[in-house]
Protein backbone atom coordinates (compact mmCIF):
# COMPACT_ATOMS: atom_id res chain seq x y z
CA UNK A 1 0.00 0.00 0.00
CA UNK A 2 1.10 3.24 -1.32
CA UNK A 3 1.25 6.95 0.57
CA UNK A 4 -1.91 8.20 -1.29
CA UNK A 5 -3.44 4.91 -0.82
CA UNK A 6 -3.06 5.29 2.91
CA UNK A 7 -4.90 8.69 2.81
CA UNK A 8 -7.67 6.76 1.49
CA UNK A 9 -8.15 4.63 4.21
CA UNK A 10 -9.42 5.12 7.69
CA UNK A 11 -10.23 3.45 10.62
CA UNK A 12 -13.88 3.33 11.55
CA UNK A 13 -14.89 1.02 14.14
CA UNK A 14 -13.27 -0.50 17.40
CA UNK A 15 -12.05 -3.53 15.66
CA UNK A 16 -9.98 -1.30 13.43
CA UNK A 17 -11.29 -2.28 10.18
CA UNK A 18 -9.73 -0.17 7.32
CA UNK A 19 -12.08 0.23 4.82
CA UNK A 20 -11.69 2.67 1.55
CA UNK A 21 -13.39 5.27 1.85
CA UNK A 22 -15.07 4.72 -1.92
CA UNK A 23 -15.36 0.94 -1.30
CA UNK A 24 -18.93 -0.54 -1.64
CA UNK A 25 -18.37 -1.56 2.31
CA UNK A 26 -18.15 1.95 4.53
CA UNK A 27 -19.12 2.61 8.62
CA UNK A 28 -21.39 5.48 8.55
CA UNK A 29 -21.71 7.48 12.27
CA UNK A 30 -24.99 8.09 13.10
CA UNK A 31 -24.80 8.95 16.67
CA UNK A 32 -22.05 9.41 18.66
CA UNK A 33 -19.72 6.22 18.67
CA UNK A 34 -22.80 4.37 16.50
CA UNK A 35 -21.28 3.31 13.26
CA UNK A 36 -23.44 1.37 11.27
CA UNK A 37 -22.18 -1.28 8.39
CA UNK A 38 -23.45 0.00 5.00
CA UNK A 39 -23.05 -2.12 1.72
CA UNK A 40 -23.78 0.14 -1.47
CA UNK A 41 -24.17 -1.25 -4.40
CA UNK A 42 -24.81 -0.42 -8.06
CA UNK A 43 -25.89 2.70 -9.81
CA UNK A 44 -29.04 4.51 -10.57
CA UNK A 45 -32.35 5.00 -8.70
CA UNK A 46 -31.75 4.23 -4.69
CA UNK A 47 -32.97 1.00 -3.00
CA UNK A 48 -32.27 0.73 0.46
CA UNK A 49 -32.90 -2.61 2.04
CA UNK A 50 -33.75 -2.73 5.68
CA UNK A 51 -33.55 -6.18 7.24
CA UNK A 52 -35.73 -7.91 10.08
CA UNK A 53 -35.29 -9.23 13.56
CA UNK A 54 -32.76 -10.60 14.57
CA UNK A 55 -31.32 -10.76 11.22
CA UNK A 56 -28.19 -8.47 9.35
CA UNK A 57 -28.14 -6.61 5.73
CA UNK A 58 -26.45 -10.62 4.75
CA UNK A 59 -30.24 -11.45 4.41
CA UNK A 60 -31.16 -9.77 1.44
CA UNK A 61 -28.38 -11.80 -0.77
CA UNK A 62 -30.96 -13.54 -2.98
CA UNK A 63 -32.24 -10.01 -4.14
CA UNK A 64 -29.11 -7.31 -4.14
CA UNK A 65 -27.87 -9.00 -7.22
CA UNK A 66 -31.04 -8.92 -9.10
CA UNK A 67 -31.35 -5.62 -8.14
CA UNK A 68 -28.38 -4.18 -9.08
CA UNK A 69 -28.23 -6.43 -12.61
CA UNK A 70 -31.08 -4.32 -13.21
CA UNK A 71 -29.78 -0.87 -13.11
CA UNK A 72 -30.58 0.13 -9.26
CA UNK A 73 -28.04 1.36 -6.73
CA UNK A 74 -28.78 -0.90 -3.81
CA UNK A 75 -28.14 -0.17 -0.21
CA UNK A 76 -28.36 -2.18 2.93
CA UNK A 77 -26.94 -1.96 6.30
CA UNK A 78 -27.10 -3.46 9.49
CA UNK A 79 -29.13 -2.04 12.24
CA UNK A 80 -27.29 -0.80 15.40
CA UNK A 81 -26.85 -3.85 18.07
CA UNK A 82 -27.15 -6.27 14.69
CA UNK A 83 -24.39 -7.56 12.19
CA UNK A 84 -21.38 -5.49 12.04
CA UNK A 85 -22.39 -2.60 13.83
CA UNK A 86 -21.84 -0.86 16.57
CA UNK A 87 -23.81 -2.76 19.79
CA UNK A 88 -24.94 0.55 22.02
CA UNK A 89 -26.69 -0.37 25.29
CA UNK A 90 -29.76 2.11 24.54
CA UNK A 91 -30.91 3.37 21.23
CA UNK A 92 -33.62 0.45 20.17
CA UNK A 93 -36.95 2.23 19.58
CA UNK A 94 -38.39 3.18 16.50
CA UNK A 95 -37.55 6.76 16.53
CA UNK A 96 -33.61 6.45 17.23
CA UNK A 97 -33.65 3.83 14.94
CA UNK A 98 -35.63 5.86 11.91
CA UNK A 99 -33.22 8.44 12.86
CA UNK A 100 -30.16 6.09 12.18
CA UNK A 101 -31.64 5.71 8.42
CA UNK A 102 -32.42 8.87 8.38
CA UNK A 103 -28.46 9.83 9.04
CA UNK A 104 -27.42 6.89 6.54
CA UNK A 105 -29.88 9.02 3.58
CA UNK A 106 -28.20 12.12 4.46
CA UNK A 107 -24.53 11.12 4.58
CA UNK A 108 -24.89 9.28 1.33
CA UNK A 109 -26.73 12.47 -0.26
CA UNK A 110 -29.85 9.71 -1.29
CA UNK A 111 -32.42 11.17 -3.41
CA UNK A 112 -35.64 9.62 -5.54
CA UNK A 113 -35.43 6.93 -2.68
CA UNK A 114 -36.97 3.67 -2.91
CA UNK A 115 -37.68 2.45 0.95
CA UNK A 116 -38.05 -1.16 1.60
CA UNK A 117 -39.13 -2.85 5.32
CA UNK A 118 -39.16 -6.84 6.00
CA UNK A 119 -40.69 -7.57 8.55
CA UNK A 120 -39.40 -5.09 11.86
CA UNK A 121 -38.12 -3.11 9.08
CA UNK A 122 -41.48 -2.19 7.74
CA UNK A 123 -41.75 -0.35 11.25
CA UNK A 124 -38.63 2.23 10.25
CA UNK A 125 -40.22 2.90 6.96
CA UNK A 126 -43.44 3.83 8.43
CA UNK A 127 -41.76 6.32 10.96
CA UNK A 128 -39.56 7.75 8.34
CA UNK A 129 -43.20 8.96 7.04
CA UNK A 130 -44.39 10.16 9.96
CA UNK A 131 -41.21 11.41 11.60
CA UNK A 132 -39.56 13.05 8.90
CA UNK A 133 -42.60 13.44 6.10
CA UNK A 134 -40.58 10.70 4.10
CA UNK A 135 -38.40 13.81 2.36
CA UNK A 136 -36.45 12.19 -0.48
CA UNK A 137 -38.22 9.10 -0.97
CA UNK A 138 -40.73 8.27 -4.17
CA UNK A 139 -42.12 4.61 -3.22
CA UNK A 140 -42.17 1.91 -0.49
CA UNK A 141 -42.61 -1.47 -0.23
CA UNK A 142 -43.50 -3.43 2.80
CA UNK A 143 -42.26 -7.15 2.93
CA UNK A 144 -44.11 -9.56 5.90
CA UNK A 145 -44.64 -6.19 7.93
CA UNK A 146 -45.02 -5.82 11.52
CA UNK A 147 -46.97 -2.75 11.01
CA UNK A 148 -49.75 -1.48 11.40
CA UNK A 149 -49.77 -2.78 15.75
CA UNK A 150 -49.24 -6.36 16.70
CA UNK A 151 -50.24 -6.18 20.34
CA UNK A 152 -53.32 -7.31 21.66
CA UNK A 153 -55.36 -4.48 22.98
CA UNK A 154 -59.30 -4.00 23.87
CA UNK A 155 -59.13 -1.67 20.71
CA UNK A 156 -56.76 -4.41 18.46
CA UNK A 157 -58.44 -7.93 19.84
CA UNK A 158 -56.08 -9.68 16.97
CA UNK A 159 -52.96 -8.48 18.59
CA UNK A 160 -49.92 -11.19 19.96
CA UNK A 161 -50.99 -11.38 24.00
CA UNK A 162 -48.45 -9.37 26.53
CA UNK A 163 -48.07 -12.96 27.95
CA UNK A 164 -47.02 -14.25 24.71
CA UNK A 165 -44.39 -11.10 24.35
CA UNK A 166 -43.04 -12.73 27.56
CA UNK A 167 -42.85 -16.03 26.87
CA UNK A 168 -41.04 -14.95 23.71
CA UNK A 169 -38.83 -12.50 26.09
CA UNK A 170 -37.70 -15.59 28.59
CA UNK A 171 -37.22 -18.26 26.08
CA UNK A 172 -34.29 -15.45 24.21
CA UNK A 173 -33.17 -15.27 27.78
CA UNK A 174 -32.60 -18.96 28.63
CA UNK A 175 -31.17 -19.91 25.72
CA UNK A 176 -31.29 -17.56 22.89
CA UNK A 177 -29.40 -19.90 20.26
CA UNK A 178 -32.08 -22.71 20.77
CA UNK A 179 -35.07 -20.13 20.49
CA UNK A 180 -33.27 -19.30 17.21
CA UNK A 181 -32.98 -22.55 15.90
CA UNK A 182 -36.70 -23.22 16.53
CA UNK A 183 -37.54 -19.52 15.72
CA UNK A 184 -36.10 -20.31 11.76
CA UNK A 185 -38.13 -23.28 11.40
CA UNK A 186 -41.37 -21.63 11.67
CA UNK A 187 -40.08 -18.70 9.96
CA UNK A 188 -38.75 -20.26 6.95
CA UNK A 189 -41.92 -22.84 7.25
CA UNK A 190 -39.80 -25.56 7.76
CA UNK A 191 -41.80 -28.86 8.73
CA UNK A 192 -41.43 -32.66 8.57
CA UNK A 193 -43.24 -32.58 5.19
CA UNK A 194 -41.86 -29.37 4.42
CA UNK A 195 -38.29 -28.55 3.27
CA UNK A 196 -37.51 -25.44 1.82
CA UNK A 197 -34.29 -24.75 2.46
CA UNK A 198 -31.27 -27.04 3.04
CA UNK A 199 -29.94 -27.47 7.13
CA UNK A 200 -27.16 -25.61 6.03
CA UNK A 201 -28.76 -22.81 5.02
CA UNK A 202 -30.80 -22.75 7.75
CA UNK A 203 -27.69 -23.27 10.28
CA UNK A 204 -26.40 -20.11 8.13
CA UNK A 205 -29.71 -17.43 8.81
CA UNK A 206 -29.25 -18.97 12.22
CA UNK A 207 -25.58 -17.53 12.70
CA UNK A 208 -26.36 -14.26 11.41
CA UNK A 209 -29.10 -14.20 13.85
CA UNK A 210 -27.12 -14.86 16.53
CA UNK A 211 -24.14 -12.35 15.99
CA UNK A 212 -26.99 -9.53 17.23
CA UNK A 213 -26.42 -8.25 20.63
CA UNK A 214 -28.46 -10.17 22.95
CA UNK A 215 -29.58 -7.00 24.91
CA UNK A 216 -30.78 -5.04 21.16
CA UNK A 217 -32.11 -8.88 20.15
CA UNK A 218 -34.84 -8.27 23.32
CA UNK A 219 -35.13 -4.68 23.04
CA UNK A 220 -36.00 -4.50 19.34
CA UNK A 221 -38.14 -7.59 20.09
CA UNK A 222 -40.17 -4.93 22.58
CA UNK A 223 -39.94 -2.12 20.04
CA UNK A 224 -41.63 -4.09 16.95
CA UNK A 225 -44.08 -6.16 19.30
CA UNK A 226 -45.62 -3.38 21.10
CA UNK A 227 -45.10 -0.37 19.25
CA UNK A 228 -48.27 1.06 17.27
CA UNK A 229 -48.04 2.48 13.98
CA UNK A 230 -52.04 3.21 13.82
CA UNK A 231 -51.96 6.68 13.51
CA UNK A 232 -49.72 7.14 11.40
CA UNK A 233 -49.83 4.69 8.98
CA UNK A 234 -51.73 7.35 6.38
CA UNK A 235 -48.31 9.57 6.35
CA UNK A 236 -47.22 6.97 3.69
CA UNK A 237 -47.64 9.28 0.55
CA UNK A 238 -46.09 7.47 -2.15
CA UNK A 239 -46.86 4.55 -4.10
CA UNK A 240 -46.49 1.79 -2.02
CA UNK A 241 -45.72 -2.34 -2.66
CA UNK A 242 -47.10 -4.53 0.72
CA UNK A 243 -46.11 -8.33 0.23
CA UNK A 244 -47.22 -10.73 2.74
CA UNK A 245 -47.31 -14.46 2.68
CA UNK A 246 -50.82 -16.24 3.95
CA UNK A 247 -49.04 -18.92 6.00
CA UNK A 248 -47.12 -16.55 7.83
CA UNK A 249 -46.53 -17.98 11.23
CA UNK A 250 -44.44 -15.44 12.55
CA UNK A 251 -46.53 -12.06 12.03
CA UNK A 252 -50.11 -12.84 10.68
CA UNK A 253 -51.15 -11.65 7.74
CA UNK A 254 -54.68 -10.58 9.57
CA UNK A 255 -52.84 -8.45 11.95
CA UNK A 256 -50.07 -6.85 9.55
CA UNK A 257 -50.90 -6.56 6.23
CA UNK A 258 -54.56 -6.85 5.75
CA UNK A 259 -54.92 -4.20 7.81
CA UNK A 260 -51.96 -1.94 6.28
CA UNK A 261 -53.44 -1.98 2.97
CA UNK A 262 -56.22 -0.11 4.47
CA UNK A 263 -54.46 2.75 5.95
CA UNK A 264 -52.11 3.45 3.63
CA UNK A 265 -54.02 4.99 0.52
CA UNK A 266 -52.05 4.48 -2.92
CA UNK A 267 -51.03 0.42 -2.36
CA UNK A 268 -50.00 -2.83 -4.24
CA UNK A 269 -51.21 -5.56 -1.94
CA UNK A 270 -49.68 -8.75 -3.16
CA UNK A 271 -50.52 -12.14 -1.35
CA UNK A 272 -47.72 -14.98 -1.32
CA UNK A 273 -50.21 -17.77 -1.42
CA UNK A 274 -48.76 -20.71 1.10
CA UNK A 275 -46.14 -18.41 1.81
CA UNK A 276 -44.05 -18.42 5.66
CA UNK A 277 -42.32 -15.16 7.00
CA UNK A 278 -39.03 -15.96 5.43
CA UNK A 279 -40.54 -15.60 1.69
CA UNK A 280 -37.07 -13.02 0.90
CA UNK A 281 -35.80 -16.88 0.76
CA UNK A 282 -38.69 -18.75 -0.05
CA UNK A 283 -40.50 -17.24 -2.62
CA UNK A 284 -37.08 -15.27 -4.30
CA UNK A 285 -37.73 -15.35 -7.84
CA UNK A 286 -40.89 -14.19 -7.37
CA UNK A 287 -40.41 -11.86 -4.96
CA UNK A 288 -37.53 -10.08 -7.28
CA UNK A 289 -39.69 -10.02 -10.13
CA UNK A 290 -42.49 -8.31 -8.47
CA UNK A 291 -39.93 -5.57 -6.77
CA UNK A 292 -38.54 -4.48 -9.90
CA UNK A 293 -41.92 -4.76 -11.50
CA UNK A 294 -42.44 -2.07 -8.84
CA UNK A 295 -39.41 -0.19 -9.11
CA UNK A 296 -39.60 0.04 -12.99
CA UNK A 297 -43.42 1.40 -12.90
Amino acid sequence: MNENQVENYSKVNEENYLILENSSDKFIETAPNVRLYVKDYGYGKPVILIHGWPLSNEMWEYQVEELVNSGFRVITYDRRGFGKSSQPWNGYNYDTLTDDLKAIIVQLELSDITLVGFSMGGGEVVRYFSRYGGKNVSKAVLISSITPFRLRTENNPDGTTPEKNEETANAIKKDRIGFLNDFGKSFFGVSLINNPMSSSLLDYFKMLCSFASPHATLECAKAFSTTDFRNEMATVNVPTLIIHGDEDNIVAIEVSSEKSTKMIQNNTFLVYEEAPHGLFYTERERLNKDLIEFLNS
